[in-house]
């Protein structure tokens, strides 16, 4: 899952090492049109729906927090 995450990533914003940053809206590294595409990727590409009450920072900030929140969406 973190390498079908990682690819949708990498295509929707190129050239950010999704791998290493942690602070990826905190720094402003994603702005809210990247996070809309993520967002619409990431749920037809692992089924899950994510609510406008999940559009915060800790959520988007790394691959890592995206992951845990595709995990908690799927249960």
């Amino acid at each position: 899952m973190m390498e079908e995450l990682l690819a949708i990533l990498t295509e929707a914003v190129p050239g950010v090492d999704f791998e290493l940053e942690t602070a990826l809206v905190d720094d402003e590294i994603l702005e809210s049109l990247d996070i809309v595409t993520i967002v619409s990727e990431i749920k037809d590409a692992f089924d899950v729906e994510i609510t406008v009450d999940d559009l915060i920072p800790q959520n988007f900030n790394s691959v890592e927090a995206m992951l845990a929140l595709i995990e908690a969406r799927q249960n």
